[in-house]
């Protein structure tokens, strides 16, 4: 499902990403960890496509990036820092506008919602809602076109532990994805993980040596 092989992403002169090589099998995890400014954040951009790599190879989904990447959009769904969601809509609104972007339909709208417990708050303006119903709400538009592939950049940040349970089928190892999970939470990510990649300074290091 994903194979680095080299991946080189440069800022300007800053290095953010050094030699990464790793490969993931379908229906596995892969925990990403290290600290502040690791690159962490930098290599979930690049398999969602909105960074180009700079040296390497990069396969995703059997796709090869950047030249591909038309290929992958539709098949990754990415829930990071930003819930990707337009605050004056509702709810409802957005998945449905999301939902005609991937030729979803209305009935699969109110699957998601139900299933993250937002249906009887759907029609209210994103921006009322609460941190947590947001990151529910965007946990929704991440799965709503059921990407074989998820991207997760601390997926379950201002969830209390009964929303964090409730999303566990979608985003979490029950729902049989594939995912990249980036998270702090060293015990978490590692007890998630079929693989671990631990990052510092953009280069791939052992776990203790990454919080050093």
């Amino acid at each position: 499902m994903i194979e680095l092989e080299g991946l080189e992403r440069r800022y300007g002169e800053r290095v953010a990403l050094a030699g990464v090589t790793v490969s993931v099998g379908e229906g596995e995890t892969l925990s990403v960890l290290g600290s502040n400014g690791a690159g962490k954040t930098t290599l979930l951009r690049v398999l969602a496509t909105l960074l180009r790599p700079h040296a390497g190879t990069v396969r995703v989904l059997g796709a090869e990036l950047p030249g591909e990447a038309w290929k992958v959009r539709g098949q990754v769904g990415l829930l990071g820092h930003e819930p990707l969601l337009y605050l004056d809509l509702s709810a409802r609104e957005n998945l449905r506008y999301h939902a005609r972007l991937h030729g979803a339909g209305r009935g699969r709208v109110e699957e998601v919602l139900a299933a993250v417990g937002m249906e009887r708050r759907g029609d209210e303006p994103v921006r009322e809602l609460s941190r947590g119903m947001v990151q529910r709400v965007a946990a929704a538009r991440s799965v709503l076109h059921d990407p074989p592939l998820l991207l997760l950049d601390e997926p379950r940040a201002g969830l209390d532990p009964a929303a964090a349970e409730l999303l566990e089928p979608l985003i979490g190892r029950a729902s049989g994805r594939t995912r990249v999970l980036v998270t702090h939470d060293v015990e978490r990510g590692k007890a998630e993980a079929d693989h671990v990649l631990a990052l510092k300074g953009g280069r791939a290091v052992e776990l203790e040596e990454a919080y050093r």
